[in-house]
């Protein structure tokens, strides 16, 4: 009997130390951890403060977006999304739609995604699509964007009321039937308060500026237009694994000029892959209501370093919109231009795992100039000192601010644990000294 009490009392004193463990182990468990195994790409990195919505089949089912707003919602293989839009005959509408295929499936050349602002009559008021085309075809995210612009020579799509988002996915059979994950947002750019240039340019320097020079400057990417690292003139290196897709985003102000090559470095054994890889590397450049400007993906790769370049573009300028020629008129504001690069997986497969090195060359020429007389705060179309700061400084931003603040929670996490082990000890070792002193007496 005197062993079982024994044995009672120790299990009782056990109790709270074991419940001190418990709460350290609880708290461990709660920190971030490495949601990816190493070498593996990182997932896109989603808005976390997007709401996630239902897409509906039909216009009169349709769930509202409200300006402003992010959303989360998935498509399926041959789907279509319907949402509304309750707009005004005042200001300018722009709704983006980012499409990720999940890594490691298939993709084809047909595969893409379309979207569409249309009216209460049904008439189109515009549409843009994004497919990964015959060079290139890894999965990877696909951006695209629809508007409704306020234009005096217009006959529909001018007035208030009620509109619809379609979101279309199509594809080929050889693809892997899986549902994409979507990120959706609307922004408003305001009218005019007066009117403004209503004719593109015609002319403007095409000429690539001279190399930025200077030893060139480490930055991380993000993986999604949310944790995008700022980029501002100069060389940054990075390293891209296979199969990755990396975001980047440069300020780019009314007047002014983006220019932006990519190389990728060679492979550890350059040259002694067979063959090589067709459509290797991507990269492409967005306008700040994610509208596709311009894209790259045909670059070749046998092993050895690669370059590609964006075509010259025309300096921002609102009457950029009213040109015919693709990517030039998506120029027609000012804010933050998206860079994503994207690294095949078969680089890895025939070249090795990686990771492999990436030299991003960014330009932005010509002074800033004022902007339109805007009826309201411009938002996202405009650029601050602090945005140019940011991409002239450490771009600690997105992912670089995530990964400060995990270290941030960590060592918070790291006292709270050291103070419930302590706590847990005292309070076991007070108790076992006040039972011993009562067995004893």
């Amino acid at each position: 009997m005197k062993w079982q009490r024994s044995r009672g009392r120790a299990a009782s004193a056990r109790g709270p130390r074991a419940a001190a463990v418990g709460a350290a182990v609880c708290v461990l468990a709660a920190l971030p951890g490495q949601a990816r195994a190493a070498g593996e790409p990182g997932p896109y990195a989603f808005d976390p403060g997007a709401q996630r919505i239902s897409g509906a089949a039909t216009t009169s089912q349709a769930k509202q977006l409200d300006d402003g707003g992010t959303y989360r919602d998935a498509i399926e293989p041959g789907g279509t999304l319907v949402y509304r839009l309750n707009l005004d005959a005042e200001t300018n509408t722009y709704v983006s739609a980012v499409a990720v295929p999940r890594p490691a499936t298939t993709v084809a050349y047909g595969d893409k995604i379309e979207i569409s602002l249309q009216d209460s009559q049904g008439s189109d008021c515009g549409s843009n699509d994004a497919q990964f085309g015959s060079a290139g075809k890894f999965p990877r995210p696909l951006a695209a964007y629809a508007y409704r612009l306020i234009d005096e020579g217009a006959y529909s799509c001018q007035g208030a009321g009620a509109y619809y988002v379609v979101i279309e996915r199509t594809g080929e059979d050889t693809s892997t039937p899986e549902p994409w994950e979507l990120e959706i947002r609307h922004v408003s750019e305001p009218k005019l308060t007066s009117p403004g240039p209503s004719e593109a340019p015609s002319g403007w320097p095409s000429a690539s500026p001279e190399p930025a020079g200077g030893e060139p400057r480490a930055r991380a990417g993000g993986t999604g237009f949310y944790d995008a690292a700022e980029l501002g003139k100069g060389e940054w290196t990075a390293e891209i694994e296979p199969g990755a897709t990396l975001f980047y985003r440069v300020p780019v102000d009314w007047g002014q000029q983006i220019f932006a090559a990519a190389d990728l470095g060679s492979a550890a054994a350059a040259g002694s892959g067979p063959g090589f890889v067709s459509g290797a590397f991507s990269m492409a450049l967005y306008n700040p209501a994610r509208g596709l400007v311009d894209s790259t993906n045909s670059l070749s790769y046998n092993g050895k370093q690669k370059t590609t370049a964006l075509d010259p573009l025309p300096p921002v300028a609102y009457e950029n919109r009213f040109g015919s020629r693709t990517g030039d008129k998506e120029m027609r504001f000012a804010g933050w231009y998206y860079l994503r690069v994207s690294l095949n997986p078969e680089v890895g497969e025939k070249f090795g795992a990686g990771p492999y090195g990436l030299m991003l060359r960014v330009d932005v020429t010509g002074d800033p100039k004022s902007a339109p007389a805007y009826a309201g705060p411009a938002g996202d179309f405009s650029v601050n000192p602090g945005d140019r700061q940011a991409a002239a400084d450490d771009g600690k931003t997105g992912t670089a601010a995530a990964d400060s603040g995990t270290m941030k929670v960590v060592a918070a996490a790291g006292i709270g644990v050291g103070t419930v082990l302590v706590l847990g000890l005292g309070v076991w070792t007070l108790l076992a000294r006040r039972r011993a002193a009562v067995g004893s007496g």
